[in-house]
């Protein structure tokens, strides 16, 4: 891994749960994180918190969905640091429904965070990228873009694409040191998927307690959910890599859910 040292790294959904984690876990690499939150506010507050730490933090407003925010958060990062060396595409949210019942705009919606999100974001940092002749770009995936679960049809078709955008850039990025990768967690007990454990349940008609053991950890080695720190480290890995050699790949952080 090389050194995150004045590293600029902008992080979306980065107030809380996973991307927050990432977001210390880069400051205390040496990282300037750059917080982008739909709640400016959040973002504000987990700047300061890492501040408080002695790092440098940045927080901007970001609607990963809206083009316009989103080219706005990007050049008042470049304004401010002259840079972007890193994007972890991390935003998304959760709808759980049989497809036959599934909103056509819930199903849209959850496709644009996902996808449009980080094809915006991508876009709108890859131009800094390639300029610079650096770059690394890290996706938010899941076992999802591996695996199907019942009631997760635009998650799991979102998950599955964010690997063949990444493979995408690989190739078209390559030359410009730009590399691409998805990060795979399996269920980390974060506000996103704790919505999901009473919405599981009433939808398969079992407690919550079953959604836990027999539907959300039932394939994994232990038992046990995947934590924001193991996450984060498969991030600083992709992150960090010193060449595009391991570019246009995933990894699977599950506790042994799947296995490649």
């Amino acid at each position: 891994m090389s050194n995150f040292k004045g590293r600029v790294a902008i992080v979306t959904g980065a107030a809380s749960g996973i991307g927050k984690q990432i977001a210390f876990r880069l400051a205390a690499e040496g990282a300037i994180p750059v917080i982008a939150d739909l709640n400016l506010d959040a973002a504000g507050a987990t700047a300061k918190e890492i501040q408080a730490k002695g790092s440098d933090a940045f927080a901007v407003a970001m609607n990963v969905v809206d083009e316009a925010q989103v080219e706005k958060g990007v050049a008042d990062t470049v304004a401010k640091y002259g840079k972007i060396d890193i994007l972890v595409s991390n935003a998304g949210i959760q709808i759980v429904k049989p497809i036959v019942d599934f909103p056509f705009a819930d199903w849209k919606k959850l496709l644009a965070i996902h996808l449009d999100g980080a094809f915006l974001t991508t876009k709108a940092c890859l131009k800094h990228m390639y300029a610079a002749k650096y770059g690394r770009v890290v996706y938010m995936g899941s076992v999802h873009s591996k695996e199907a679960s019942k009631l997760k049809a635009p998650y799991v078709t979102a998950k599955h694409g964010l690997i063949g955008l990444a493979k995408v850039l690989a190739k078209e990025g390559a030359e410009y040191n730009v590399a691409a990768n998805v990060v795979c967690p399996g269920f980390v007990r974060t506000p996103l998927v704790d919505k999901q454990i009473p919405e599981q349940a009433k939808e398969l008609n079992i407690s919550e307690a079953d959604v836990i053991k027999h539907v959300m950890l039932k394939d994994t080695i232990d038992g046990q959910f995947t934590t924001t720190d193991e996450v984060a480290d498969a991030v600083l890995y992709f992150a960090g890599a010193s060449s595009t050699a391991l570019s246009g790949q995933s990894m699977v952080v599950s506790h042994g859910w799947f296995m490649q």
